[in-house]
């Protein structure tokens, strides 16, 4: 029997078993794939960060993934923090240089990502995957409506970095907060985080290269409906907390082609908002949206 204070090792919780390296890149790193090496770490701070250091360095390519079996330091956006129990979720991040896409269109690439996480997740885990605009994944748990993952973008070298974190196996007792969620919460049909983080790439690689092939232009990819049609947060009333102490109030009535969220007020004015304006974005009633 393994002492109760004995450190822990890759075989100490087989409902969580390790990801399998050589499994994934067989499944990923075809010819002409996107995605162009794969590789996954026992623990480490936070994978957008060592990409950036690699990035940094000029030893990153396009297509590199970075996956961790637990994040002592995962950051959302505006450095919020995101920590699980070690292989209880997904945490990964990305590398990607749309180079013929102007710059003005990288936005898109949370929004982006979203979208093929909640499609590939439908896919391989059989859960309905709604997006709380602009970065997070929310699920239905007992009736409502949970937070299961998250995705932050960042500028590093000439691309872009692109990270998740994906609850998967953890338990209410396990939940950062009441308003969290996970996978196996929701119902997943399946838990194997192999299956699921192939799923989750295979959609990633297909929204991509739609969206590269149409410049960007995110109507003409049909990442604007997409996104759109999934988005919990439209049709919603919300308040959005803007800098300079600034709040917003009204209805969420569209995503319009830059990715942004509009917001209607009650004298029938339309206002923008961008994801780098917002600071908190909630119901109008305080929950998630």
């Amino acid at each position: 029997m393994t002492p109760p204070d004995a450190p822990s090792n890759r075989w100490s919780d087989l409902d969580r078993p390790p990801l399998n390296t050589a499994a994934l890149r067989r499944g990923l790193l075809r010819p002409g794939a996107s995605w162009t090496s794969l590789d996954v770490v026992e623990t480490t701070g936070s994978t957008n960060t060592d990409l950036a250091a690699l990035a940094a360095a000029g030893r990153l390519a396009e297509g590199a993934v970075l996956v961790a079996e637990v994040q002592t330091a995962g950051r959302g956006r505006l450095d919020r923090s995101w920590t699980a129990p070690p292989r209880s979720g997904l945490f990964f991040s990305v590398y990607l240089t749309p180079r013929d896409v102007p710059m003005e269109r990288w936005g898109w690439l949370p929004l982006l990502t979203g979208v093929a996480a909640a499609t590939g997740l439908a896919r391989a885990a059989g859960v309905d995957t709604a997006l709380k605009w602009p970065n997070d994944l929310l699920v239905t748990v007992g009736g409502q409506e949970r937070k299961a993952g998250g995705i932050l973008a960042e500028r590093a070298g000439e691309g872009v970095i692109v990270g998740m974190g994906l609850n998967v196996s953890l338990g209410a007792a396990e939940l950062p907060s009441p308003t969290a969620g996970s996978l196996a919460l929701a119902g997943a049909v399946s838990l194997d985080r192999e299956t699921l983080l192939r799923g989750v790439l295979r959609s990633l690689e297909k929204w991509y290269r739609a969206w590269r092939e149409a410049k960007g232009d995110a109507p003409l990819a049909g990442l604007q409906a997409a996104y759109a049609a999934g988005c919990a947060t439209l049709g919603r009333s919300v308040r959005a907390e803007l800098p300079g102490g600034r709040t917003l109030l009204g209805e969420a009535v569209a995503i319009d082609g830059n990715g942004r969220l509009i917001v209607s007020h009650g004298d029938g004015r339309q206002e923008p908002v961008s994801a780098g304006d917002i600071v908190h974005l909630r119901g109008a009633d305080g929950g998630l949206t």
